[in-house]
C-alpha cells in the first residue's frame, strides 16, 4: 500500500504540470452539459447527448491519460527505477489506475447528473462506467508499455481511441457496423447505458449474455498488459 500511495501522490502532482492530461477528464463532461442544454431537436432520443458523450468518454479520457502517463514514465527512466525499487505490475498499475479512475468517475458522475438518473439508475449508471474506465485503462497500459517515448504513445493511442470512442456512435447509423461494434466494450457501455431506466431491457441484455462481452475485453486487456509489462523490463 505505501508503494501504491506514493505512485498516486506522485500522479496528483503531476497532474498540476500537465494541462493536457487534466482536460481529458473534463472536455466530455462539460460537453455533454453544454449540448444537453443548448440543443433541442424534436424527436430526439432522450439525454442522447449525454449517452453519446458517456462512451466517447469511456473509450478515450482514461485509454489517453494512462498511455501518456505511462509512456512518459519509460521515456524519462522513472518506470525503470520503479521496477528496481522492487515495485510490482500490479502495484504500478493500481497506483496510476486509482488516480485516473477516481478522476474518470468524478466526470461519470457529472454525466449521470447531467442525464438525471438518480438513486439506483445513477449508481447502475457509474456501475456501468467503471467497468468500461478498467477496461480502458488497461489498454492505455499496454500502449504506453509498447511505446518507446510519450510521442510514440501518442501516436498509437490517438487511433485506437478514436475506433472506441465513435464506433458506438457509427453504430448507430449502420447496422453493419453494429453487428462488428457489439463485440466491443464501449459499444456495450453506451447500450447499457441507454437501458438502464429499462427493467426489461438490463434483463434481455443478461439474456443475451452481453456482459460477458466486457468481462472478455477486460480479461484479454489484463493478459495483454501483463504480457506487455514483463517485456518491457
Amino acid at each position: 500500500m505505501r508503494k501504491i500511495r506514493t505512485i498516486f501522490i506522485k500522479q496528483l502532482k503531476d497532474t498540476v504540470k500537465n494541462k493536457a492530461v487534466l482536460i481529458q477528464f473534463i472536455l466530455f463532461p462539460v460537453m455533454a452539459v453544454i449540448m444537453e442544454n443548448a440543443i433541442d431537436i424534436a424527436d430526439m432520443p432522450e439525454h442522447f447527448f449525454v449517452l453519446l458523450f458517456s462512451s466517447m468518454y469511456v473509450g478515450m479520457a482514461p485509454l489517453t491519460c494512462v498511455s501518456a502517463i505511462i509512456s512518459e514514465e519509460k521515456e524519462t527512466g522513472t518506470l525503470g527505477m520503479l521496477r528496481m525499487s522492487n515495485v510490482r505490475a500490479w502495484e504500478y498499475l493500481a497506483g496510476i489506475g486509482i488516480y485516473v479512475f477516481a478522476l474518470c468517475m468524478a466526470g461519470g458522475v457529472v454525466l449521470a447528473w447531467t442525464g438525471e438518473y438518480k438513486g439506483r439508475d445513477m449508481g447502475a449508471f457509474l456501475l456501468v462506467m467503471a467497468g468500461g474506465v478498467l477496461i480502458s485503462m488497461l489498454i492505455g497500459a499496454v500502449i504506453g508499455l509498447a511505446s518507446k517515448n510519450q510521442m510514440s504513445g501518442i501516436s498509437v493511442s490517438v487511433p485506437v481511441t478514436m475506433v472506441f470512442s465513435f464506433l458506438p456512435m457509427l453504430s448507430m447509423f449502420n447496422e453493419k457496423i453494429r453487428d462488428i461494434a457489439k463485440f466491443v466494450y464501449s459499444y456495450e457501455v453506451q447500450d447499457a447505458l441507454g437501458r438502464i431506466r429499462e427493467t426489461e431491457g438490463l434483463r434481455e441484455m443478461f439474456r443475451e449474455g452481453r456482459p460477458l462481452v466486457l468481462a472478455l475485453n477486460l480479461l484479454i486487456a489484463g493478459i495483454l498488459f501483463g504480457f506487455a509489462y514483463k517485456r518491457s523490463a
